[in-house]
Order: structure tokens, then C-alpha cells, then sequence
């Protein structure tokens, strides 16, 4: 029964009284007519709170997420706590007004979350890193039409932190490099689902041609909710040394490239950078050490599984979609959930 789960049973009792003496007010007062009364139930230090509800006409899982939480777009926290799709009139609903479950964590597994990566669009053409803009599009209504809620890093870096909770099938759409076909295609298809994703940009890339962004677009994009952040000033292989470098020249090189992209983003953007993208995907420990250095939260790897909340935060997980991906191959990189504790 949904109660027992978040109610130990010496408060059990004084639970159903107090529902119960909300029931009979409601009944009293015509309960087809009458607004939803809130309750706070009894709760012990570090219990969330809850609000019973009886369903109105007119309401929605959205218009009680607006009233009682303050967000229209945390209906899912409703629905999901009390394991519905829709409500109708009469029905009876409990609220939790604090995160109960912030990572689906039990015997039986728990929550991960996906990160996608995207570097290239075209109308036509396909290539290895290039995703034509049809592919895209039904990659894209593939997510909204199964239930998957694209969300944001900082939203990603609150389920990290054991924070917050996200919806079940949260996922993280991301795009690296900085090639212009991210503002003529992919970000109108992201508009469309109101979508938000991050942009990892090196920076010397940003330089307005026929095939790059000029920082006019960065801008725009950034300030439409296509979140931008840092993947290194010149594209350098954080891991690796070049020819005959010397150990410090090499140290001195990486900083420089982790420095100067976060110089420019801030001073173009007038933002704080907080996550890095590794390019290439690699990494090791005297790079994450600048990083932490210089401010960062978290930065991003491509090896392709998906995270739960106690990854390292400097070495997430991420799922490369190339050009050639049919959808059933997409499909196989949207794990929401692991149970591994079953094995």
C-alpha cells in the first residue's frame, strides 16, 4: 500500500484520523464543489511533508504540480509517487511537497540517468559524426513519445549531489565542438520540444565561417536554454604528451587550455562555467585537479553507459549518437534504471 512505504506504523493511526476528519470536512462542504483542503500530516524530523488531496473538476496533474509545488513541470513528482497517469474527480491523491525518492534507490536496483552526445547536423548528408536533421527530429520525438524527460546539468548535478529528484526517465542531451549546423538544425528541433541541452564549445572553433558558430550564436543559444559550456580552448587530448614535451611544459599546456576556454566563455557570456567535456573523451588525475582548481563541478568522459548518482563527478558517463544510428540503435542507449543490486 503506498502509505506503509512512507509512514512507519506508530503514526499510522493518527494518519487515517486526520485523512479521515479531511474526508468528512470535505464531504460536509460538497465535495464536487469544494476547493482541495490541505493537511499537514504529523512528521518526524527529517520526514517529508505531504498534502492529501481530493481531486477537483478541472483539476489536472499539472495545476496541482503549479498550486502545491510551484512548478507545473514537476507533475511527474505527482504521478509518480502515487503511480498514475491521470486523475479524475473524486479521486484521492497524496502530495509529497519534499523529494521521497531522490534516486530509486532499493534491493531491487536504482535510478540512472542517460547522457547523449551530438556533435554535427545536416539536412541530408550523414557521416560518422554528423546526424541528419530527419534522424534527429525522430530521436527527438522518440523521447516525448515513451515518457523520457530531457533535463538540465544542474538539474543532472542535484541528483549527483543526492539533492533532488528527477523524473524516472530523466536524460541529457548534449552537443561538443561548436558547428553551425547546431543553430540551423538542431536547435529549432530542440525549441520545438522545449527541450534543454548544453553545448560543450572549444573556443578557437568559434569563429562565425560558413561551417562554425560565431559567438552572436553562441549567445543566442545560450540565452534560449541550450546551456554553454567548456570543452577545452584548441580540441588538445587532456592525457596525452605531445612528441618530446616536457612533463612541466605539458602540465602548463592543459591548464592553459582548461583556463583560457573558461576565461572566454565568462567574459563572452558573462557566466560561470561549471562542467568541461573532455575532448576525446580522456582524461587523468592532473587534469581534474586543474579542473577542481579553477571552479568546476563536474566534467564529462564518452565512454557509453549511463550514471547513477554516486558517479564521480569528473568522470560521467556519456553515449556518442553517430550518423548511422537507425532508432532501435538509439533506443539502446536510454537506460533509466539498473538493477544490479539483483545480481
Amino acid at each position: 500500500m503506498l502509505i506503509n512505504k512512507f509512514f512507519p506504523a506508530a503514526g499510522l493511526r493518527s494518519f487515517f484520523r486526520i485523512l479521515g476528519t479531511l474526508f468528512m470536512v470535505l464531504l460536509l462542504h460538497g465535495c464536487a464543489t469544494a476547493p482541495a483542503r490541505i493537511v499537514h500530516l504529523p512528521q518526524s524530523e527529517g520526514t517529508p511533508r505531504f498534502i492529501p488531496v481530493i481531486v477537483q473538476f478541472g483539476d489536472t496533474l499539472t495545476s496541482l504540480a503549479a498550486k502545491y509545488l510551484g512548478d507545473a513541470d514537476k507533475s511527474w513528482i505527482i504521478a509518480d509517487f502515487n503511480d498514475v497517469k491521470d486523475i479524475s474527480p473524486g479521486q484521492e491523491l497524496i502530495i509529497p511537497l519534499e523529494p521521497v525518492d531522490k534516486a530509486r534507490l532499493s534491493r531491487k536496483g536504482y535510478q540512472t540517468v542517460p547522457i547523449l552526445t551530438y556533435h554535427n547536423f545536416s539536412e541530408s548528408k550523414e557521416e560518422l559524426m554528423v546526424v541528419r536533421e530527419s534522424d534527429f527530429a525522430a530521436q527527438m520525438q522518440y523521447l516525448k513519445d515513451n515518457g523520457y524527460t530531457p533535463i538540465s546539468l544542474d538539474e543532472l548535478f542535484d541528483f549527483l549531489k543526492y539533492r533532488k529528484d528527477i523524473p524516472p526517465k530523466a536524460v541529457v542531451i548534449t552537443i561538443d565542438d561548436g558547428w553551425r549546423g547546431v543553430y540551423d538544425i538542431a536547435y529549432p528541433i530542440l525549441k520545438k520540444f522545449d527541450y534543454p541541452a548544453t553545448l560543450f564549445i572549444y573556443t578557437d572553433l568559434i569563429n562565425g565561417s560558413r561551417k562554425t558558430l560565431s559567438w552572436d550564436m553562441v549567445a543566442e543559444l545560450d540565452k534560449a536554454g541550450i546551456d554553454v559550456q567548456c570543452h577545452t580552448k584548441t580540441h588538445r587530448n587532456l592525457n596525452r604528451i605531445v612528441g618530446n614535451e616536457p612533463f612541466q611544459q605539458y602540465a602548463s599546456e592543459i591548464e592553459h587550455e582548461i583556463t583560457e576556454c573558461t576565461e572566454i566563455v565568462e567574459r563572452k557570456l558573462h557566466k560561470q562555467v561549471k562542467y568541461m567535456a573532455y575532448p576525446y573523451g580522456e582524461t587523468n588525475k592532473l587534469a581534474i585537479a586543474f579542473l577542481e582548481k579553477n571552479g568546476y563541478q563536474g566534467a564529462f568522459t564518452v565512454k557509453r553507459h549511463s550514471n547513477p548518482f554516486f558517479m564521480d563527478p569528473y568522470a560521467l558517463n556519456r553515449s556518442m549518437v553517430y550518423g548511422d544510428f537507425s532508432l532501435e540503435t538509439f533506443k539502446k542507449n536510454l537506460e533509466t534504471y539498473s538493477n544490479e543490486a539483483l545480481r
